[in-house]
């Protein structure tokens, strides 16, 4: 079985199985896709007018892949696991919960790190320079110690936007409220990606909350709010004011999320890059690696 995701997230379809086939067939233009499941590995269903069998939940699991369902915020709500390899997904869990603190603490000093050099890149281009964040993100230690993440806060928000008092204030209208819609997109994007990778996303590496189901991808999108935080800050250069959440607004917020990023030759979605960091984190939990593929974007 490859790591090949099928998102399905864009148009409503009918999904069915034929011959060892995952037929997709769109209900605009009944157009048919086929896909051999044996090269899925996993299947997330995302778009709220997808139907499909029962031959496709047992067609998936026979082949090995996973189902995974979203509800109307586009996070997982459920996921359907073979039972035939229950019991590597189990040892992942558990690796997963039981990940050393002193690996979770160097993971996170490369999350932290990665977030402040983009918001430090995000700087350059506003404003010509990084304000002294590049050397900020080479001062974090492991597990943040001198809560560099922090102190680049102090120094990002009041430049990033025009109004030198801007304040993040998750509760406060306006850039704020715009800034929320977009993280809680790239939220469910981020999370998605993790169970697709065979990961819990309660399990965080640094984010803790008994209440909050999705610790981790709050963990693993830190490095990507910038492409949120440019695309509101573009928005209030175009309109001269605080953009408020309408229809074009929230149009503007989804038009980097859903792009494609050419990186070391590479074009990919952000999907498709958060997939790799997901990914990358798996393998850093089984012991295969230590280093994390976060995207330069």
């Amino acid at each position: 079985m490859t790591e090949r995701i099928l998102d399905l997230s864009e148009q409503p379809a009918r999904l069915r199985v034929h011959n060892g086939l995952l037929v997709i067939r769109r209900q605009d233009d009944q157009q048919e896709t086929t896909i051999p499941l044996a090269e899925l590995a996993v299947v997330i269903a995302s778009h709220p007018q997808l139907s499909f069998t029962h031959a496709v939940l047992a067609g998936l699991a026979e082949a090995g892949a996973s189902f995974i369902a979203c509800n109307t915020k586009h996070l997982p709500a459920a996921m359907l696991l073979p039972l035939e390899t229950h019991s590597l997904q189990t040892e992942r869990f558990a690796r997963q919960a039981q990940l050393p603190r002193p690996r979770r603490k160097r993971l996170w000093q490369q999350i932290v790190r990665a977030k402040i050099r983009a918001q430090a890149r995000t700087l350059v281009a506003r404003t010509g320079t990084d304000h002294g964040l590049e050397l900020l993100a080479g001062r974090v230690g492991s597990g943040d110690p001198r809560n560099c993440e922090a102190q680049a806060a102090r120094i990002y928000w009041p430049l990033v936007f025009p109004r030198k008092d801007f304040r993040r204030d998750t509760d406060a209208a306006g850039a704020n409220r715009c800034l929320n819609y977009g993280y809680a997109v790239l939220r469910a994007l981020t999370a998605r990606a993790i169970c697709a990778a065979g990961l819990h996303p309660s399990f965080g590496i640094h984010h803790h909350n008994r209440y909050h189901p999705f610790c981790l991808a709050d963990d693993l999108m830190e490095p990507l709010r910038p492409l949120v935080d440019r695309a509101v800050a573009a928005l209030w250069d175009t309109l001269g004011a605080e953009p408020e959440l309408d229809r074009d607004t929230k149009r503007a917020l989804l038009e980097p999320l859903l792009a494609r990023y050419g990186i070391e030759g590479e074009s990919r979605t952000l999907f498709d890059w958060i997939s790799r960091l997901a990914f990358s984190l798996a393998a850093v939990v089984e012991e295969r690696g230590e280093k994390l593929a976060i995207p330069e974007l």
